[in-house]
C-alpha cells in the first residue's frame, strides 16, 4: 500500500529514534511520530512521505504505552524544549543509553563496548541554572516571554519552565511588569525594532545567588533605576546587566555588557572548586550531574600526582581545576578569550597554581607547542562541542602519544566518529560511561577512557566514508550557521 500525506494510519510504536520519536510500521512503511512513545498504538496523520518512510503528527492515544506518563509542564508538547516528558524516566536513561550504544556500533564500528550503567538524576526537573526568555507579543498586542515552539520562532507563553528554577519565574514578573510601566517595548525580529530582546537568568545552585541580564536592542532602558530596585527585592539577588545585541540575527548575546547593579558574576561549585560565571561564560547548566560527570572524568584519568594534562576546549576551566587538584600541571585550551580570563581568574579564586591557559583554536594550539615547543602529556582530555574534534587536533594527539584521552562529549555521533579515528591508530577503548545532564529531553553526555597500546604513530588508519561524511557534513552545517 502507498502512503501519501495527510493520510490517517493507526500505528504500534515498537521503536524511538535518535530525537525521542516514536516508530511505528505500515504495510512496511516506516512512520516516525513525534510526542509517541514505545508501546503506544496511536492514530497518526502523515505530514511528509517519502518512498519508504515517513512522518507523522499525532492526532490520539488509542492504547497508552506502560511508559507513558502525565507530563509535569501543559506546554511540553508545544514547547521545542523537551521531547521525552511523557516517558517514564527509567525508560530515557534507558533510551539515552542505547543511543550511546547504538552510535558508537553504527558509526564507530565497536562491538563488546566496555559500558557502565548510565549516571541518572535524581531529579529530572527544574536542574536547569541558565534560562533564556525570549520577549514579544502575542495577537493582542500583550507583552509576553517564554520559550520557542520547537523549529519556529513562535513564542509559547510560559513563565515557569518545569526544567529551570522557581527564581525564573519572580525575574520574568517583575521584568515584563517594568516593561508594561515604562514603555520599553520588546524587539520585533520582522522589522528589527524594539529594545527588549531576551531575558536572560542565571542561578548558582550552592550559593543561591541570582543573575539578571537584559539583552537589547540598544544602550540604555529606560528608567533603569525602577527595574533594578524591583529586582533586587528578589532573596539572593548579585548581579544585574545590559547586554547590548543589535544584530539582525539569531545569536542571543552581544559582544557589549553594562553592570546595572551589584557586579558581572555570580559565583557557584562544582565539587569543591567554585567559579566565577558572568553572562557571557560557558557554564554546564546542571551543576550537580556535571560534579558526577566530571568525578567520572577524573577517575578515568587516575592521576597520581606526576603527570601533565592538557585540557582542550576548556571552557572557564571547569575540568581543568578539577583535574589540577590531583595532577602535577594542566594545561587548558579554548578558543574563547573571555573563558580563558574565567580560567584564569578561577584558578587564582581557588589558589591553583599548577595550570596554565591558551587562548586559540585547539587544532592550532596544541600542533604549534608540540612541533615547536615539544609539548608532551601523560593524559590528553577532550571536551569539543557538538561537532566533535577537528581532524588535525586528532592527528596531533596520535603523534604526542599520551597514555591516556579521556573524551568527554554531548554529541555521541561524532564521539563515536573519533573514536574510531584514534582506536585505528593504537588506542584502545577501555570505558564509557554515559551521563544524563539534561532530563526529559534527548540529549546526554557521554565520558570515555581511551588506553594507548603503544603502537608507533607511523602510519594512519584512513578514515571510513562514514567518518568523512561526518566532517562534511558537520563543517557544511557550521558554514549554513555562521
Amino acid at each position: 500500500m502507498e502512503f501519501r500525506k495527510n493520510d490517517v494510519i493507526t500505528l504500534e510504536i515498537e521503536d524511538c529514534g535518535i530525537d525521542g520519536e516514536g516508530i511505528g510500521k505500515a504495510d512496511g512503511f516506516t512512520v516516525f511520530v513525534k510526542d509517541a512513545v514505545i508501546g503506544d498504538t496511536v492514530r497518526a496523520k502523515i505530514v511528509k512521505a517519502k518512498k519508504n518512510y515517513g512522518y507523522g503528527r499525532l492526532l490520539e492515544v488509542l492504547k497508552p504505552s506502560p511508559y507513558r506518563v502525565e507530563p509535569k509542564c501543559p506546554y511540553a508538547r508545544q514547547c521545542g524544549g523537551c521531547q521525552l516528558q511523557v516517558l517514564s524516566y527509567d525508560q530515557q536513561l534507558a533510551f539515552k543509553e542505547a543511543k550511546i550504544r547504538g552510535h558508537l556500533e553504527r558509526i564507530g564500528g565497536f562491538q563488546d563496548i566496555p559500558m557502565e550503567p548510565i549516571i541518572g538524576m535524581e531529579k529530572p526537573y527544574h536542574y536547569r541554572n541558565k534560562a533564556q526568555f525570549p520577549v514579544g507579543k502575542n495577537r493582542e498586542g500583550r507583552i509576553i516571554t517564554g520559550f520557542y515552539a520547537g523549529r519556529t520562532h513562535t513564542i509559547i507563553e510560559n513563565r515557569d519552565c518545569a526544567l529551570g528554577v522557581s527564581q525564573n519565574k519572580e525575574v520574568l514578573d517583575r521584568v515584563i511588569s517594568y516593561m508594561e510601566t515604562y514603555g520599553a517595548e520588546p524587539y520585533d525580529e520582522a522589522t528589527g525594532k524594539g529594545l527588549v530582546r531576551h531575558i536572560f537568568i542565571r542561578y548558582g545552585f550552592f550559593t543561591g545567588e541570582v543573575m539578571v541580564c537584559i539583552i537589547a536592542n540598544g544602550k540604555s532602558l529606560p528608567h533603569s533605576e525602577k527595574l533594578v530596585e524591583a529586582l533586587r527585592e528578589i532573596p539572593g539577588m548579585t548581579s544585574i546587566t545590559l547586554n547590548v545585541n543589535r544584530s539582525r540575527s539569531n545569536v542571543i548575546l552581544g559582544e557589549e555588557l553594562h553592570l546595572l547593579w551589584g557586579q558581572i558574576y555570580i559565583t557557584d561549585k562544582i565539587g569543591d572548586i567554585s567559579y566565577q560565571i558572568s553572562p557571557l561564560s560557558f557554564y554546564q547548566v546542571n551543576p550537580l550531574q556535571t560534579g558526577k560527570l566530571y568525578a567520572k572524568a577524573l577517575e578515568y584519568a587516575d592521576l597520581h600526582g606526576e603527570e601533565t594534562v592538557w585540557d582542550l576546549y576548556c571552557g572557564i576551566g571547569t575540568i581543568s581545576l578539577f583535574l589540577a587538584q590531583q595532577a602535577k600541571f594542566v594545561r587548558g585550551v579554548e578558543i574563547v578569550p573571555a573563558a580563558i580570563e574565567d580560567a584564569r581568574r578561577n584558578a587564582v579564586l581557588n589558589k591553583i597554581e599548577n595550570t596554565e591557559f591558551f587562548v586559540g583554536k585547539a587544532e592550532d594550539i596544541l600542533p604549534r607547542e608540540y612541533e615547536k615547543n615539544g609539548v608532551y602529556a601523560d593524559v590528553i582530555v577532550v571536551d569539543p562541542p557538538r561537532k566533535g574534534c577537528d581532524k588535525m587536533l586528532l592527528d596531533t594527539i596520535l603523534k604526542m602519544q599520551p597514555k591516556k584521552v579521556v573524551y568527554v562529549s554531548c554529541d555521541s555521533a561524532t564521539l563515536a566518529r573519533d573514536l574510531k579515528y584514534l582506536c585505528g591508530n593504537g588506542y584502545e577503548l577501555k570505558n564509557v560511561c554515559g551521563v544524563d545532564q539534561f532530563g526529559n529531553t534527548v540529549h546526554v553526555e557521554t565520558v570515555c577512557l581511551l588506553s594507548n597500546r603503544k603502537r608507533k604513530p607511523d602510519t594512519y588508519v584512513k578514515l571510513s566514508l562514514d567518518a568523512e561524511d561526518y566532517y562534511r557534513f558537520r563543517d557544511a552545517e557550521d558554514k549554513a550557521n555562521d
